[in-house]
């Protein structure tokens, strides 16, 4: 936590949602560190601020239900000022208003005026303007809740690519690149600052460009910041994964080989009503891709399960896709309709919940036969893993990621945080790598 300031509130911070939130949070707490000092319990808080996700239903239904909890301090501090912040402030601000349960309201892209919106006299302080051209660059995020070796870069905001489920497009604006010479400066100051691996963040962190530099220029520049320096980023599409980032993947040994590519669904048809931008073909051409340069390269994926229209016959390609590419892990969702996107408007929820429900579920059960059998195949290899801390099933043993961003676990010995050590796979679940340290 932050050190104490004299004459300063305290401020407590709950995140929902993807990465990118979780490095708006530390946007925010630097915007706001010369009067707010953060706390590890929101009664303690003269300011709550919950930072909000609005991709599925049901996330915003956890932050209602989570506002409905915290508004019961006011009873004992009716000073208490309680904000939402992020995705759920720009989609739901008028509602919020009615609801009573929030003091302000700040979208993703007017952090930079909380210190203003915060002394504003009006009852019920809202900014939620989205910006064109705003990315934080020049603020440099406080990170008050990490292990001090692994951290999030963002390097871009917003996104163009106005897929039909999704609300980021209207909620978080258009998409824009940070200056490279930011972002590098960044990576830098946090590798001299005792961390060893940076994630770069962005809704399509493939199409970042700025003034002749694209994704591949900048992870080949990071890369170069320090051999001991791991790089991983998130998230790429399908569309824009080029050969030229992928050969620059596979050139140096310090970018993790690992790529996040979401496929949403293995149906032509479902992909086109999604407005993907690309096919099945398309897709499985992106991994044959991937494993040309890197063989060894984890492959994870996002699936959504009854999207409109979605027929026995379209879950059926999705099930094969999984099983052609044997994703090493995936992130797999029921289809939630949400207000304001193309599906919203022109589509139609079609989809029994019964019936959504038991496709998640067969896609989940093949996942884990898949995940499992991804990490029995390493049992017996070495890898090296950064050790990120101690494991909370056992003190006795630390746990970290190897390259792939499969999870090891092995015994402490004599080794610290921030290392790299040399594993040797014994066993496996289909969550997680366990192994001894090699002595070297």
């Amino acid at each position: 936590m932050l050190k104490q300031l004299e004459n300063s509130k305290n401020l407590y911070i709950e995140t929902y949602g993807c990465q990118m939130n979780f490095s708006d949070s530390e946007i925010v707490v630097s915007v706001l560190k010369d009067e707010y000092i953060v706390v590890e319990q929101p009664q303690n808080a003269d300011l709550i601020l919950i930072n909000t996700c609005s991709i599925r239903e049901n996330a915003e239904q956890r932050v209602l239900k989570r506002l409905s909890e915290l508004n019961t301090l006011k009873k004992k501090n009716p000073q208490l000022r309680i904000g939402m912040i992020g995705c759920m402030a720009e989609r739901m601000k008028d509602d919020l208003f009615k609801t009573g349960k929030v003091d302000l309201v700040v979208g993703p892209d007017a952090y930079r005026d909380f210190p203003a919106i915060l002394n504003e006299t009006s009852d019920f302080p809202i900014n939620v303007l989205l910006s064109e051209i705003e990315t934080y660059d020049d603020i440099e995020p406080v990170r008050y809740d990490t292990n001090g070796i692994s951290a999030f870069i963002s390097i871009m905001r917003g996104c163009n690519n106005f897929c039909a489920y999704c609300v980021v497009p209207y909620t978080r604006g258009r998409e824009r690149s940070r200056n490279p010479e930011t972002i590098l400066a960044e990576a830098e100051k946090l590798f001299a600052d005792g961390y060893r691996e940076i994630t770069f963040l962005g809704q399509n962190v493939n199409s970042f460009h700025y003034d002749g530099v694209n994704f591949a220029n900048l992870m080949e520049a990071a890369s170069k910041i320090n051999p001991l320096l791991r790089i991983r980023f998130a998230t790429s599409h399908p569309k824009d994964l080029s050969d030229e980032l992928l050969a620059v993947m596979a050139r140096y040994n310090n970018i993790c080989k690992s790529i996040h590519l979401p496929a949403q669904s293995g149906s032509d048809k479902i992909l086109q009503l999604m407005n993907r931008k690309y096919t099945r073909a398309g897709y499985l051409n992106r991994i044959a891709h991937i494993r040309k340069y890197m063989p060894d390269c984890a492959i994870s994926t996002d699936l959504i399960a009854g999207f409109s229209t979605e027929t026995e016959d379209d879950h059926a390609e999705t099930l094969s896709l999984m099983q052609t590419v044997e994703f090493d892990y995936a992130f797999m969702f029921k289809y939630s309709l949400r207000e304001g996107t193309a599906a919203w408007k022109n589509m139609t929820d079609d989809v029994p919940e019964s019936v959504k429900t038991q496709r998640l579920e067969e896609i989940i059960a093949l996942q884990q036969e898949l995940s499992h059998r991804s990490n029995k195949a390493d049992v017996g290899k070495q890898f090296e893993v950064l050790i990120e801390g101690t494991s909370k099933r056992s003190p006795a043993h630390f746990y970290g990621r190897n390259s792939q961003n499969k999870v090891v676990v092995f015994p402490k010995g004599d080794r610290k945080i921030g290392e790299y050590v040399t594993i040797q796979i014994k066993k496996c679940t289909s969550a997680t790598l366990m192994g001894e340290v090699v002595n070297s």
